[in-house]
């Protein structure tokens, strides 16, 4: 009876030990982009680290600054805006709380994508995001159909009337306005200026519309587009171009000559997260070398990480390094924070494009 006593005195010991690292066990609520939590990344995570689990939300930037607007920055642990999209969000809603860069393996990011995102994203001397991963906006052309396409205005040349496409975002107005010999970033404080600019890129786009034989909405849309040959030479994400390189090589990106757009994707902690220290391992778990690896090729973008571009799949390697020259990377241009107004503008530009009849 006494054995029996000290078994059942045991194994309630055991239970009440298994009930208490159950109730330590803590979510990492994770907001981000489709493939930047992929499904090995996270049990690996999660095998590291027994007492986190992961819960994953897929959004975007629009939808990001929406949820945590709402909330006021309640409902997740781990955000991944844009790093445009950071600096007006948190002076007018305050979703954001600062980062601490001790707590961070920063000394693998690539200096100069870190300099980067401190210098949208520091606000009264505090910084509220890092770099994950990066990517550009540019050309895609099948070289074997349209050799000489090099800048966003060959999207427009006559010679390729009916078999080019471009995405009907702001994207695509920039691109135009730095064709144009005009750089639209030097005017987000000027709206009367960008507005002037707008119009002068919204023409152009309309008279346009007789090259365009859609306006491509996803990368599956494009790729079908450019495998079947109905479009030689469009607008597009250089991941996209990058896949296409793969099962065309005749299909490359192009940066364009006066420069890719280029984007970085962040880590942001929310105002009121409530896991900030699994926050920090998950980050410094995905820009592990190994994990990189697994990242970049479900992603198809570039890690923030030193040496990024030699971390990809060798497919999108050699794709990238098909696509930039030193000098390509040198030239490109980061988006810059937006201001408050400036994406209405650009919505009633895009209005009034797509409801234009073509010439």
């Amino acid at each position: 009876m006494k054995k029996l006593t000290i078994a059942a005195a045991a194994t309630t010991a055991l239970a009440l030990l298994i009930g208490t690292d159950i109730a330590q066990a803590e979510t990492l609520r994770l907001l981000t982009w489709g493939g930047y939590a992929p499904d090995n990344v996270v049990q690996l995570f999660e095998k590291e680290n027994p007492d986190i689990e992961v819960e994953v939300t897929l959004s975007n930037n629009e939808e990001i600054i929406a949820k945590l607007r709402a909330t006021g920055g309640a409902g997740y642990d781990l955000a991944q805006p844009s790093h445009d999209r950071i600096f007006a969000a948190q002076k007018e809603y305050k979703i954001y709380k600062p980062m601490d860069l001790s707590k961070i393996n920063t000394s693998e990011m690539a200096p100069n994508l870190l300099d980067g995102v401190k210098a949208n994203a520091t606000i009264d001397g505090k910084v509220y995001a890092v770099p994950h991963q990066w990517g550009t906006s540019g050309l895609v052309a099948d070289i074997s159909k349209a050799p000489d396409v090099k800048g966003w205005d060959d999207l427009c040349n006559p010679q390729y009337k009916g078999r080019t496409s471009m995405r009907l975002k702001r994207t695509i107005l920039l691109g135009t306005a730095f064709s144009l010999g005009i750089d639209p970033f030097a005017l987000y404080g000027k709206p009367d200026e960008y507005q002037k600019m707008l119009d002068k890129v919204t023409d152009k786009l309309i008279a346009c519309k007789a090259n365009v034989k859609t306006y491509w909405n996803g990368g599956d849309d494009l790729s079908t587009l450019l495998l079947s040959g109905e479009v030689v030479a469009s607008e597009a994400w250089d991941s996209t171009a990058f896949k296409l390189y793969g099962q065309n090589h005749n299909i490359v990106y192009v940066p364009p000559k006066t420069g890719a757009l280029a984007w970085i994707d962040t880590f942001a902690i929310p105002r009121k997260g409530e896991a900030d220290d699994a926050a920090y391992k998950w980050i410094n778990f995905v820009m592990r070398p190994d994990i990189v690896k697994l990242m970049s090729n479900s992603t198809g973008a570039i890690s923030a990480v030193k040496n990024g571009i030699d971390l990809l799949p060798d497919d999108k390697k050699a794709a990238v390094k098909a696509a930039f020259k030193d000098e390509d990377l040198a030239n490109l241009k980061f988006f810059a924070n937006i201001p408050p107004g400036i994406e209405d503008m650009e919505g009633k530009s895009l209005e009034r494009i797509k409801a234009a009849t073509s010439n």
